[in-house]
């Protein structure tokens, strides 16, 4: 068995699968991905037992962020690996091209909610802003940039959400958190930790650790981990101002898209 899934993964939400197992196909069906590859290397064992683990997962964050299943595939754009390549040290990432969320098979989980956020955040640029920018460009990035956004109920908790992470309190200079996340980087002579979609992606993994459903095949090490202690991620005062802006967010997504179903 991979060590990924040795470990025990905690989570205390409502049983999604009462008690049965699902396949890696049933994501497809539920969920609309655009196409899920395991590796050839996971084992028969290994692939049951992730795709229960992504299941429960996927589910649990359709129930903290209120949408219907549509939202989690991103409208069946989205596309799922497991298994597959990867890169020495790097146990999750998402590739724009494509819009591919690949999870490692040794050390994957804990990495969702980081790599899906990285997902919605490219996908919404297209529906963000106008014109809409290239293909590769995140939401998060073209806010900073001054991208035209287009006038919507939505795009306004969005841009408040930007703003609350990437600005002070009088919107005239860098917020705490960003000069944070410079320091660091400096520290090591790099850019990554301040890039402004690597900024959100952590506050929200961080925010939804914080919420009472927890799922540590979801979401793990934001709060506790030496990285986290030494300021990687939002404190818990910005953390709550975000979860009060992308939470009505997405509710209110979820709410406009179930009209329009009916």
């Amino acid at each position: 068995m991979a060590d990924g899934l040795r470990r025990q993964y905690y989570r205390n939400g409502p049983p999604h699968r009462a008690g049965a197992d699902v396949s890696f196909g049933d994501l497809v069906k539920i969920f609309g991905f655009n196409s899920i590859h395991i590796g050839r290397w996971v084992q028969s064992s290994e692939q049951q037992q992730a795709a229960n683990l992504f299941f429960d997962a996927l589910c649990d964050l359709q129930l903290l962020l209120q949408v219907p299943e549509q939202v989690i595939s991103l409208n069946g754009s989205l596309a799922l690996t497991y298994g597959i390549g990867g890169q020495r040290g790097v146990c999750a990432h998402y590739q724009p091209q494509g819009r591919i969320l690949a999870l490692a098979k040794n050390a994957g989980g804990g990495s969702l909610a980081h790599e899906w956020f990285h997902a919605f955040d490219h996908y919404i640029a297209s529906k963000m802003f106008s014109p809409p920018p290239q293909a590769n460009r995140f939401a998060s990035r073209c806010w900073l940039d001054s991208t035209p956004v287009k006038a919507h109920p939505l795009n306004g908790l969005l841009q408040q959400a930007f703003q609350t992470l990437y600005l002070s309190a009088d919107g005239q200079s860098e917020s705490d958190f960003f000069k944070q996340c410079r320091t660091l980087d400096q520290s090591r002579q790099q850019l990554y930790l301040a890039m402004p979609e690597e900024m959100a992606a952590r506050a929200f993994e961080n925010m939804l650790q914080r919420q009472s459903l927890k799922n540590s095949f979801l979401v793990s090490g934001t709060l506790q981990s030496e990285a986290a202690k030494r300021g990687i991620y939002p404190d818990k005062p910005l953390s709550y101002a975000l979860s009060q802006l992308w939470l009505p967010y997405f509710q209110a997504l979820g709410q406009s898209l179930r009209r329009q179903r009916n």
